[in-house]
């Protein structure tokens, strides 16, 4: 890697022999991280790609809380009024967006479907927002709006690898493990990127995962039950003492192996994990232990609240990982028992409604903590989902049963919302078109929301690269404006 901050963090791509060619391919840098871990070498610790690396110009966040609403949100019954909908309800598409492209829904035949739910403007800056989210919106002045969001994938799997990853494909890596490879861990003694679940993701570990970056960069899932992190405890009858000497014995034997395997990054993942625990076993108990926490805190997160209970655990959770240094911290809302998530092909109010009543009390007592703390100036938190959803019913649904109040999937123009890490909250970017199907004014597509959560991270998305495959990837691919940041900023 260059020294110097602001050159292209890539590898050379000519090599004298095999053995090179695998070490700057991953090997290497496991075998950095595995020196560093096991304390051999000062010189290695320096240049360690675990350790924290300074940005390649001034940051005005951290930290990333992404908050992830798994199956989409309808964005018209949330964050983009639509009034226009109300008088157009029931009846057809216009002639010229009904040859769109969707899952499940016939665009000639679905009719128009209004939202069911009320909106109001907000705080100062007189945002609207839905009665969905009535906590959230005493924050309105905190939140940059963006209605123009769009891509091109119409189905979970595909969507979700695109807003986790920048790619509709697999094997490349998420977001956070690009930060990762990017800045590098402020903690020691925790996972520098953290998921927590609700039952997994219609598009499994991937969307957390490290791709074609060294597997120490993939995402570490988190429990809010039981044990936070899977065989972390002591074997019973172990003292601290005696797991530390089997430890070190087989760091000795997996060293042995490393160095006739130096392009194994799985196997340097593995020998990080081992230290990384063994850690943790101090570390993460303080780490999630609530009860240090006051009454009043719990309560302003809706803990032991139902239904906001296990969303307000990740919430308060995260708040005090990004107290700790943890780097990306990634919480979904919906899993995938029973379509217990947001993805409201039927009935898609009542769905709306269950999912948001988890949510938005936590979401908003982290934004009230974060302030209070002085954490959100550092903390950037991003809210989103898969995709948006139709203006009209979702078609098959309507065509079997009739009238079910569902709505399809729909890229074409969709809601986020940011705030913190040093954006100018109060403001609304960008517009769908009337009736809520297609982004029309200034479209931000993903690569621009991720070459912006980089810069506001102080990194240049054209500059983070990594050679794979026979050519320098990054998290946008040949897309992404990092300037949209600068509209974040200043408003």
């Amino acid at each position: 890697m260059s020294t110097n901050m602001h050159a292209p963090l890539h590898r050379k791509t000519s090599f004298s022999s095999r053995r090179e060619f695998l070490e700057q391919s991953g090997g290497g840098f496991g075998k950095l991280a595995l020196l560093y871990l096991l304390g051999l070498d000062a010189g290695a610790a320096a240049s360690n790609p675990l350790a924290a690396k300074p940005p390649m110009f001034p940051a005005k966040a951290k930290s990333v809380i992404s908050l992830f609403m798994h199956g989409g949100p309808s964005h018209i019954d949330t964050f983009d009024p639509k009034p226009a909908l109300l008088k157009l309800d029931g009846q057809k598409l216009p002639e010229s967006m009904r040859g769109v492209r969707l899952q499940f829904t016939n665009a000639s035949e679905a009719p128009l479907m209004a939202s069911r739910r009320t909106f109001s403007k907000h705080g100062q800056s007189g945002i609207e927002i839905s009665d969905l989210f009535p906590n959230v919106a005493a924050h309105a002045d905190k939140l940059a709006v963006i209605r123009s969001c769009h891509h091109e994938a119409f189905v979970h799997s595909m969507a979700l690898n695109i807003m986790n990853t920048g790619s509709a494909r697999l094997g490349f890596p998420s977001a956070g493990s690009w930060v990762l490879y990017g800045l590098g861990s402020e903690s020691q003694n925790l996972p520098a990127y953290v998921v927590m679940l609700e039952g997994g993701t219609k598009a499994g570990p991937p969307v957390y995962g490290s791709g074609f970056l060294p597997a120490v960069y993939q995402g570490t899932v988190m429990r809010t039950k039981g044990a936070p992190f899977l065989d972390m405890n002591l074997p019973a009858g172990m003292s601290n003492a005696e797991q530390r000497t089997m430890l070190d014995d087989a760091q000795w034997f997996n060293r042995r192996h490393m160095e006739e395997r130096p392009g194994d990054s799985n196997l340097a993942a593995r020998i990080a994990a081992y230290e990384l625990a063994f850690r943790m076993q101090t570390e993460a108990p303080s780490a999630v232990d609530l009860s240090q926490e006051s009454a009043a805190t719990r309560e302003m997160y809706g803990v032991g609240q139902e239904p906001a209970n296990d969303y307000g655990l990740k919430c308060l959770m995260a708040r005090r990982l990004v107290e700790r240094g943890v780097r990306f911290v990634q919480l979904y809302s919906g899993g995938l028992v029973n379509g217990d998530d947001w993805d409201g092909h039927a009935q898609c109010d009542k769905n709306h409604q269950r999912m948001s009543a988890r949510v938005d009390k936590p979401i908003a007592g982290l934004l009230a903590d974060l302030e209070q703390r002085g954490l959100l100036e550092s903390t950037l938190v991003v809210w989103g989902g898969d995709f948006g959803r139709t203006p009209i019913m979702d078609g098959q649904l309507f065509s079997t049963s009739g009238y079910d109040g569902g709505r399809d999937h729909n890229p074409y123009g969709f809601s986020m919302w940011m705030a913190g890490g040093g954006i100018k909250g109060g403001q609304i970017i960008g517009a769908t078109d009337e009736i809520g199907f297609n982004a029309v004014v200034d479209p931000v597509h993903t690569n621009d929301i991720h070459a912006t959560i980089l810069a506001l991270l102080g990194l240049d998305h054209k500059k983070l690269t990594y050679f794979s495959q026979g050519r320098d990837f990054r998290l946008t691919d040949v897309g992404g404006d990092h300037m949209f940041a600068e509209r974040l900023l200043k408003g």
